[in-house]
């Protein structure tokens, strides 16, 4: 691999959101690690992009250590990190039992951690970059996704706390999707595309072209922000 390759892991990449962000990356011009832990899925979209796949369960923080060894040894070097792993488990608070709110802290808030403490030196020698993903969810809730919310207002704070902990060798800022359209809830609607006020639900690429943007030098006076990416529809006053 050429010494001015850039490197990057994306984690969540096999499906959505960071398979987008995967073929984005690698489209200009970052090799690209995705981890997931659909083993095959990821595989999938690595080979389709050029890239390595490796599946990985980030609520692990053995298999985040082999990951990020396998990663490290198959790229050469790693300079960025994409922390895009996430599940959503909505539920009743009175059904929630503790095995499942602590799966969903481990894979969306604690994977985060594990994966910036175990990348911390390699990120500081290329004085390199990470993206969280977070969600609109970090600022407003529907009943019954407790866990879910809690896990993305996590993230945000711990993107700060990252951004004051690894500079200024590593920047470190968040992108916080509004509604996206991943297609695994079926077509849309024409209201539902009318309810935002750019006019259309977000897509893949809409979350894509921030993560670039936040790793590139373009953002280097950039850390330990939240950019929000939603249409608008956290800005907007509704009233039934």
């Amino acid at each position: 691999m050429p010494s001015d390759t850039r490197t990057v892991i994306v984690t969540g990449a096999a499906h959505g959101i960071g398979a987008g962000i995967a073929r984005h990356l690698a489209h200009a011009g970052w090799s690209v690690a995705c981890a997931d832990s659909d083993a095959d899925a990821v595989q999938k979209i690595a080979t389709e992009i050029g890239g390595v796949g490796i599946g990985c369960d980030v609520g692990v923080e053995s298999d985040v250590e082999r990951m990020v060894a396998v990663a490290r040894s198959r790229l050469g070097r790693i300079d960025a990190l994409v922390s895009n792993a996430g599940i959503s488990k909505f539920e009743p608070m009175a059904t929630t039992s503790l095995a499942s709110w602590n799966r969903v802290l481990a894979i969306n808030l604690t994977a985060t951690f594990l994966l910036a403490r175990t990348l911390a030196a390699d990120l500081k020698t290329a004085r390199g970059a990470i993206v969280t993903i977070a969600s609109t969810r970090a600022h407003m809730s529907e009943p019954d996704t407790l866990a879910y919310s809690a896990t993305k207002g996590g993230i945000v704070a711990l993107t700060h706390a990252l951004a004051m902990t690894m500079a200024p060798d590593v920047r470190v800022n968040c992108v916080s999707p509004g509604w996206i359209d991943t297609g695994k809830h079926g077509p849309l609607k024409p209201s539902d595309h009318a309810q935002h006020p750019v006019g259309r639900v977000g897509r893949p690429d809409d979350i894509a072209a921030a993560v670039a943007y936040l790793l590139s030098e373009a953002a280097g006076f950039v850390t330990g922000a939240e950019l929000v990416v939603d249409g608008g529809m956290t800005r907007k006053m509704i009233y039934t």
